[in-house]
């Protein structure tokens, strides 16, 4: 779970983005501008990440400030799970990333599946959503929400990595690579199974 303090700091830049937006008055917006800059600072400090590399927060003239989703896939075949290997950072994760205008969450599953380890899948199952800020990992000074679709292939054919990826492929559930945690953690892996296992569960939700 992130720094409580990390927490504060990116509600205060969401909610001085949020003022800039929809104030009129030259004071107000003078002193959201300052706030927004506080707040950009603490960011950069609690979460370790050069205030010029703060890409991807809130801005002005998106309007009210809310958070990103991040969809990602649980495919099993054969009692294994596909997981593909980031560039960023050499870890493995589930296939997924930020959702994209114009799909649905479901399509971004099925199509970050496809891009990422070229295999072809249907989503099946909402199995959970969650909060990054709770989940283990390093702190991450972005906002945004966890989305997790268990998934079925649609052809018996070998993962291989995509532009992003520099690996693709099944593995058991308790013989996992180094995983990275932001993207998805062992945690997630024992969840897709379960629900695997038992689709009638309800989704799970924090």
């Amino acid at each position: 779970m992130e720094d409580i303090w990390l927490g504060y700091a990116k509600r205060l830049q969401a909610l001085a983005v949020t003022g800039l937006h929809y104030s009129p008055a030259d004071y107000d917006r003078e002193r959201f501008e300052e706030i927004d800059g506080i707040a950009r600072e603490m960011i950069s400090r609690l979460g370790n990440v050069p205030i010029e590399q703060l890409a991807g927060l809130a801005e002005p003239h998106e309007g009210y400030a809310t958070p990103k989703n991040d969809i990602r896939a649980a495919v099993i075949r054969d009692g294994r799970i596909l997981l593909v290997r980031e560039k960023s950072d050499g870890k493995w994760t589930m296939p997924g990333g930020f959702a994209d205008i114009g799909f649905t969450a479901a399509e971004v599953a099925v199509k970050e599946t496809w891009e990422e380890a070229t295999l072809r899948v249907q989503a099946r199952k909402l199995f959970c959503l969650r909060h990054r800020a709770k989940q283990p990992g390093d702190p991450d000074y972005r906002d945004f929400y966890k989305v997790f679709f268990l998934c079925e292939t649609l052809d018996s054919g070998l993962p291989a990595p995509g532009p992003e990826t520099s690996g693709a492929a099944f593995f058991d559930p308790g013989e996992l690579p180094e995983m990275s945690a932001g993207r998805s953690n062992p945690r997630d892996v024992t969840r897709a199974f379960a629900h695997f296992d038992a689709p009638d569960q309800p989704t799970e939700f924090d």
